[in-house]
């Protein structure tokens, strides 16, 4: 299943203020907009470096009175009807002077109000560009400066001095991440983000491209410079069409929302601020308007991939590694061990309800790529260098949204990718999604809507919707029915399966608020094998959500929930279950957050993903397995307008083994500490 970077945080300060009403400042709970967009979670990857990247498009503002209908769609908060009320709004009623004139939009209602303005602003009247492009950076007051330490507080085996060389951690256990951006919305964006992991050594060596620390990411944006539209330079990603051949580092799979998020956005070129390690280009990126309507979109790019070369004779890379991990050896000998050079020129045309384009993209690598072949992988790429082109049409008529993406891999296979979103009536809103991507259709930077994690080898129709009966009560839902032609991991032979969730939304008051899921996924997978023969059987997954938040007081709200899931397989069936209770507070200049966690999973396949409150621009999404509790605290101290601090501890405690983790990250004992400090700067 696509799940797509990143991550989620609407920890951003804003005054929600009406003619008729002043809404309390306050800190935005990210964990109720988590649930709704990101409502599916049970992936053995990093959420938090794949949601991070959803927080590049909401962190910094978009300016109302030039947000775009793609823009406003890449938020997955508004639908079809929505952005084409709000269009036509601007249209009739010209500039917009404030946010707060989103609630006369017709059909926005409060709640969508206060779940939207975190994202956009109005540029204050009399704010114009009359100043030279560095005197505006200079004065720019959206800046900020993070700096954050992070460490386990048992010792893991990979530090142990004991522990053998080849598997020794080179560097500390603390992690320490900063990142500083100031930017305008339609002028100009200007960061970069530094990181050094667990276990990572901080050193100066030029010929191995260390330069202090082992991750530094930097870019440099103009835009709306005459015809030169958008302008890269350093780090960035690209998002063209339904992101078959060009898609940035997230992709927001299947989920609670159901209907908005099946639809990429046409984004073009972004500033790269992740530290996902594997997923960005690096070079430059221009996007250039040669004529009314039509735009040229250029991008070169050329870094350092990690990969593990097998045969040093023969100089072949047998897989990549997407970790962005270098404490060991092992880890850091496959550091930046090959180049990949990327090229890629986009043709687009905008005519009112109208985007379409041509896409062209070519990856070389200096290291040719033969995986070790199995009996699921005969079909995975191989050699030095890949070409796709294709074509991607958007269109809009009313309340409807139509849109699609072919590409082919030159002399390899093929994808497509076709939808409509609608607007039915005011109430109900559907979404329909076609794919199929041939076995041997290759692309390295997808994020288009798949059950695999990668578009390859799947064929499928997605049905999503949501009813609104009024106010307080919503439905929501999707069926999606997949095929897989080939083998696959885990499933050696050709297989189909399904996916269906239902989410039923009740909200009584301002103060309450409450939602019910049910979710089942039925997938083949492999019984046993021996020489000859391989069987399979459907395993059944059932993922069940009751949650309820209430404010007490304006300043005291809670937050309870208990999650459950099921796994049949083969004539046996496991369980899982966590239930849990928040607690925030918002008093005067301090913000505390706690949970507390019971949870009991009979194994793996019952891991049950929770998102988790975090200092700001921050993610964690524990996956808890096996028998325990965990829970954690968060403080934040607002010293000033300009410097707020945060501090974060959390713990889990398991009653069912005397080993947490393996290999290097295995500590001996039951109890796991972890704590974070950040600092936020605003200059």
């Amino acid at each position: 299943m696509k799940s797509g970077i990143f991550y989620i945080s609407l920890s951003l300060f804003i005054g929600t203020k009406s003619y008729a009403q002043d809404y309390p400042r306050k800190e935005i709970d990210a964990s109720s907009l988590v649930d709704e967009i990101f409502a599916t979670r049970d992936l053995d990857i990093d959420y938090q470096d794949l949601y991070e990247n959803y927080l590049q498009l909401i962190s910094n503002p978009l300016e109302l009175n030039s947000i775009t209908k793609e823009q406003l769609a890449a938020f997955y908060i508004l639908s079809p009807q929505q952005i084409n009320s709000f269009i036509s709004y601007r249209e009739k009623a010209g500039k917009l002077l404030s946010v707060y004139e989103l609630q006369n939009v017709e059909g926005f209602t409060k709640e969508l109000f206060l779940k939207l303005v975190p994202f956009v602003k109005v540029t204050e009247v009399g704010s114009v560009l009359d100043k030279s492009i560095f005197q505006r950076i200079g004065g720019e007051k959206n800046n900020y400066l993070l700096l954050r330490y992070s460490r386990t507080l048992e010792e893991q085996q990979g530090y142990a001095k004991e522990t053998d060389s080849s598997r020794r951690y080179a560097g500390s256990p603390g992690n320490f991440y900063a990142r500083f951006r100031t930017s305008r919305p339609g002028d100009f964006s200007l960061g970069f983000t530094v990181e050094k992991d667990a276990g990572e050594n901080i050193s100066w060596n030029p010929s191995k491209k260390y330069y202090g620390f082992d991750y530094i990411s930097f870019h440099a944006q103009i835009v709306n410079k005459q015809k030169i539209k958008n302008l890269i330079v350093g780090d960035y990603q690209a998002q063209f069409g339904q992101g078959i051949a060009l898609g940035s580092v997230f992709g927001i799979g299947k989920n609670g929302e159901a209907v908005t998020t099946v639809r990429r956005s046409n984004l073009g070129f972004l500033p790269y601020t992740s530290i996902y390690e594997a997923g960005y280009f690096r070079g430059a990126a221009m996007t250039y308007e040669p004529a009314k309507n039509f735009t040229l979109h250029t991008m070169l790019s050329s870094r350092g991939r990690d990969g593990n070369v097998q045969d040093t004779i023969q100089n072949v890379l047998s897989s990549f590694n997407f970790s962005g991990l270098h404490r060991t050896p092992s880890e850091l000998a496959n550091r930046n061990s090959l180049t990949e050079n990327n090229l890629a020129v986009v043709v687009n045309y905008k005519n009112k309800s109208l985007d379409a384009g041509l896409i062209f993209h070519t990856t070389q690598f200096s290291i040719p790529i033969f995986r070790k072949e199995n009996q699921y992988n005969q079909f995975a790429f191989k050699g030095s260098d890949n070409t796709n082109v294709g074509a991607f049409l958007n269109y809009s008529i009313n309340n409807v949204s139509i849109f699609s993406e072919f590409v082919q891999t030159i002399q390899h296979g093929q994808a497509l990718v076709a939808g409509i979103l609608a607007s039915i009536t005011p109430k109900l809103d559907i979404s329909m999604l076609y794919r199929k991507f041939d076995r041997n259709f290759y692309s390295f930077y997808s994020n288009a809507l798949a059950e695999n994690s990668i578009a390859q080898n799947e064929s499928g129709f997605y049905w999503g919707w949501k009813y609104s009966f009024n106010k307080k009560y919503s439905l929501a839902g999707y069926v999606d029915l997949f095929q897989f032609p080939w083998l696959k991991f885990r499933s050696y032979a050709p297989s189909e399966g399904s996916e269906w969730l239902i989410r039923f939304n009740y909200k009584p008051s301002k103060t309450i608020s409450f939602f019910l899921q049910a979710r089942e996924e039925i997938k083949q997978r492999n019984t046993s094998a021996d020489v000859n023969l391989y069987l399979t059987d459907l395993g059944i997954k059932r993922n069940y959500w009751v949650n309820l938040d209430y404010s007490a007081t304006p300043y005291l709200s809670f937050r309870s929930r208990a999650q459950f899931s099921t796994f049949d397989f083969s004539g046996k069936s496991t369980q899982g279950v966590a239930v849990m209770q928040d607690a925030s507070l918002d008093w005067k200049k301090f913000s505390i957050s706690g949970r507390y966690v019971l949870f009991d999973t009979d194994d793996f396949d019952n891991r049950l993903y929770v998102y988790e409150k975090d200092v700001w621009l921050a993610f964690t999404f524990p996956a808890y397995s096996g028998r325990g509790v965990r829970h954690f605290l968060l403080v934040q101290y607002r010293l000033s307008e300009k410097i707020d601090f945060w501090v974060r501890w959390a713990q889990t405690r398991f009653t069912d083994r005397d080993v947490i983790g393996s290999n290097g990250e295995s500590i001996m004992g039951n109890t796991r500490n972890d704590v974070r400090f950040q600092v936020r700067i605003r200059f």
